[in-house]
Parts: structure tokens; sequence; C-alpha cells
């Protein structure tokens, strides 16, 4: 997890950024799931792995990327 949260952290593309915090998300959900908290997990699933990622990904298609 320490190493998908550095790498989100350390890319230059924001796509490769949505899609390391979605694996993030993932590894979070599994670690809650494996301490049963499977309330948690599906939460941290379905907010933080999938909703989060769509609006993400929304606003990177919705922004400008010109050059300044």
């Amino acid at each position: 997890m320490i190493v998908c949260a550095i790498a989100a952290l350390s890319v230059r593309d924001l796509m490769t950024a949505v899609v390391v915090f979605g694996a993030f998300s993932f590894f979070s959900a599994t670690y809650f799931a494996i301490l049963g908290a499977v309330d948690v997990a599906f939460t941290e699933a379905a907010v933080g792995a999938a909703i989060t990622a769509v609006f993400f990904v929304t606003a990177i298609f919705r922004t400008d990327r010109g050059a300044d």
C-alpha cells in the first residue's frame, strides 16, 4: 500500500495516478476484509475505488490540457 501511495504522488500522468489510487483503494478494501471489517471494506471498494475514480477521470477529461 505504501508503494501505491508513493507512486500516486510521484507519477506525472494524471490517468496513471488515478489508476494507482484505485489500486490503493482496492488494497485498502482487501486489508479491511482480512481484518474482518467487511462493511468498511465494501464501502472502501465502492466509494474509494469506483465512485472516486469515476469522478477523477471525468474531471481529467473535462479540463483543458492546453499548455499555458
